[in-house]
C-alpha cells in the first residue's frame, strides 16, 4: 500500500460566519505528503460532512480546488477549502483516490476525522 500521509488542519472563519442565523464558516488546511518513491496525481476526493444537529452533507467531485495536482515522490501538496455549518460544531472524513503515475493504478487513501469548531467551544 502506498504511503501518503494526509494532515488536517480546520479553522473557525468568524467575519464569513453569522451566528444570529445558524450560518458557521469553517476553513480547512489540508498537506498532502508523498512518502512513496514514485510520483502520483490526486484525482478525486470523497468527504463526509456532519453537524451538531446530525445534518449530512457528502460531497464528491473530481480533484480538489479545481485541481488535479501531481505529487512528486518525497514531495507535499497543501490546499485550504471551506464549508458552512448551521451549528458551531461538526466534523468531517472522507478518501481521495490517487493515480499511480509508474504502476497506472488507482488506490484510495482515508482521511480520518477531524473536529469544526468555534475556538473554546470544547476541551
Amino acid at each position: 500500500m502506498p504511503s501518503i500521509q494526509i494532515m488536517t488542519r480546520p479553522f473557525y472563519i468568524a467575519e464569513q460566519s453569522a451566528p444570529e442565523d445558524a450560518q458557521y464558516a469553517f476553513g480547512y488546511e489540508i498537506t498532502i505528503t508523498n512518502q512513496t518513491n514514485e510520483d502520483v496525481q490526486l484525482m478525486d476526493r470523497h468527504w463526509l460532512i456532519s453537524d451538531a444537529n446530525g445534518q449530512h452533507t457528502e460531497v464528491q467531485g473530481q480533484g480538489v480546488i479545481g485541481q488535479q495536482p501531481v505529487i512528486a515522490a518525497g514531495q507535499s501538496y497543501t490546499y485550504q477549502s471551506g464549508v458552512l455549518l448551521k451549528t458551531p460544531f461538526g466534523c468531517m472524513h472522507g478518501s481521495y483516490t490517487f493515480h499511480n503515475k509508474h504502476s497506472e493504478q488507482l488506490f484510495e487513501v482515508t482521511i480520518a476525522p477531524f473536529a469544526l469548531a468555534i475556538p473554546n467551544l470544547i476541551n
